[in-house]
């Protein structure tokens, strides 16, 4: 499996003619949708993908690899979208900048990423580039791709583009919970106000308008509340990399770069 997705032109994906939905909870706070494939797949072509490449034990409870994400038409879609990309970026820039030039865009939120991630530098450039051009239209982003943003965004960002870095990803590390907006999922609501966090329940918009530390309850899917076994993301991912760094140490491997001093994302929530 690569480790990011292909970029040679290849045929056989059909283009999708409209680029940005809007399921019922988005419309109702005025949100428009921009969704990849979530993490690792193949195209019908036979190409493989990695639209996260900084994702960590996310993919094991990732909410669109599962459900309906998983139908065949909603998979192709999603897959068509990211194929556009892939397969002529300079194009898929023009089309979704003039798409957003509709009326029904003006002062409207777009999300970045229903499901994927920023996965190459060169992508993550044309999504700055559009954030500029359409400066009546607000987007956010979760992400994991802490490195890129560091590099790319944080020293010149949009003014109308906000995002939050999200745990449980190969780079919790670099975080900075102290100092960085964060998400963190956490088994339940009592659990996110036992730790001290905002829950963005009520408006998906509270990830980047409220308080900078956000609490996102996990989606109630059982195979994925038994993988997660009353863990915050952080604290699961955390175990992860600590059990990593003890292989690595057995083996007589460097360590990894240390960890910002966080409790609150090493430990368990308050009972």
């Amino acid at each position: 499996m690569t480790t990011a997705p292909s970029a040679a032109p290849q045929g056989g994906v059909p283009r999708p003619k409209r680029l940005l939905t809007q399921n019922r909870e988005m419309k109702a706070i005025g949100v428009w949708n921009w969704t990849l494939p979530a993490w690792a797949g193949r195209f019908p072509d036979g190409r493989t993908y990695n639209t996260c490449p900084a994702a960590g034990i996310c993919a094991q409870v990732c909410y669109a690899r599962n459900g309906t994400y998983l139908w065949p038409v909603v998979r192709g879609r999603h897959q068509a979208n990211l194929a556009f990309v892939l397969d002529d970026l300079p194009g898929w820039e023009t089309a979704i900048t003039a798409e957003l030039a509709a009326a029904k865009f003006r002062g409207a939120w777009v999300r970045i990423h229903d499901a994927g991630d920023f996965f190459t530098d060169d992508y993550l450039r044309a999504w700055l580039r559009i954030c500029r051009s359409r400066p009546d239209v607000t987007f956010y982003a979760y992400t994991k791709e802490v490195e890129r943003f560091r590099r790319l965004v944080e020293p010149d960002p949009p003014a109308n583009f906000l995002w939050v870095y999200s745990y449980g990803g190969a780079q919790d590390h670099l975080l900075h919970p102290d100092a960085d907006r964060v998400a963190d999922v956490f088994p339940d609501e009592d659990a996110i106000a036992a730790a001290g966090w905002s829950s963005q329940e009520a408006s998906d918009l509270l990830a980047v308008l409220g308080p900078r530390l956000v609490g996102i309850p996990a989606n109630r899917i059982p195979h994925f509340l038994r993988r997660l076994h009353g863990r915050r993301f952080s604290q699961w991912q955390h175990d992860v990399d600590a059990e990593r760094a003890a292989r690595r140490h057995r083996h007589g491997a460097p360590p990894p770069p240390a960890a910002p001093n966080d409790s609150s994302a090493a430990q368990p929530p308050a009972a």
